[in-house]
């Protein structure tokens, strides 16, 4: 199963460059490559949002590689996990958004 991820964002192209740039970083550590998909944004209220859709062998190496912090995560399950360290992620390369799960 694939994670899908709305992001939102006030800065769209600054933080979707940062978004790209640290994506393809982890793709190479990984050696997942073409691994995600971004869709068309749309504005509201100041802010843009769009979708990142983790293709399922990038999502799966990124849990297997980091599952030791995912692991102390206080979420029930593994979408909940994995949207807050993509959240942190982001957040510590500076990218600034705000990370949601679409279900």
């Amino acid at each position: 199963m694939s994670i899908t991820l709305e992001i939102g964002t006030q800065n769209y192209l600054d933080d979707l460059l940062c978004i790209k740039k640290h994506l393809s970083h982890m793709e190479s550590l990984l050696n997942c490559y073409a691994s995600y998909n971004l869709s068309e944004p749309s504005s509201k209220f100041g802010w843009t949002f769009f979708k990142l859709e983790f293709k399922s062998n990038f999502q799966i190496s990124i849990s297997e590689k980091f599952s030791d912090i995912l692991a102390k995560y206080q979420y029930n399950d593994d979408a909940g996990k994995f949207t807050k360290f993509m959240s942190d992620y982001f957040a510590a390369r500076g990218c600034n958004v705000k990370v949601n799960s679409i279900t």
